[in-house]
């Protein structure tokens, strides 16, 4: 049987928190972590699973990473396998807010295996008048559940078996 092979994409730039989850998963994985203008199209026919991640703003993914979705290739002859992960500073509306991202992939004819969602230190805004919401989140419980999370991933993903 191959190795799976495993890329994550992911955009985080206000205080690294979605970038420290992504680096909790890619540790399990033992998956690459990119930031979107840097990911590849091309390498994606290698990986039997794709992590899609990013900071939530505005109630959305960042622009960025919606944009490289977008780009991904469609009516190809094998179906992507991706999984979404994201942080914020207000957790109880995640589902909603992963909801139009899946729905590009799903619509692409990909498939979603898994998400995950925890909370993110947060002063954007007015938030920063008050030192911020979920100060040190992701804190160990939350990167422990990000990485419990990418063993079930990993349990319940079959790799590509290789042709050499």
């Amino acid at each position: 049987m191959g190795t799976l092979e495993t890329l994550i994409v992911c955009k985080s730039i206000h205080h690294q928190n979605t970038a420290r989850v992504a680096e909790a998963m890619a540790e399990v994985l033992h998956a690459n972590v990119v930031d979107p203008l840097a990911a590849d199209y091309g390498s994606l026919e290698r990986c039997d699973l794709i992590g899609l991640g990013s900071g939530i703003y505005f109630g959305r993914f960042h622009s960025e990473l919606r944009k490289w979705v977008g780009g991904l290739p469609q009516g190809t002859s094998r179906q992507l396998r991706l999984f979404i992960f994201s942080t914020s500073g207000l957790s109880v509306l995640w589902r909603l807010w992963h909801w139009p991202l899946k729905r590009v992939i799903q619509n692409q004819g990909h498939q979603i295996v898994g998400e995950f969602h925890c909370c993110g230190f947060d002063t954007f805004g007015p938030l920063q008048f008050i030192g911020g919401i979920n100060l040190r989140r992701p804190n160990d419980r939350d990167l422990q559940l990000a990485s419990d999370f990418a063993k079930h991933l990993l349990q319940s993903t079959v790799p590509r078996v290789s042709e050499e």
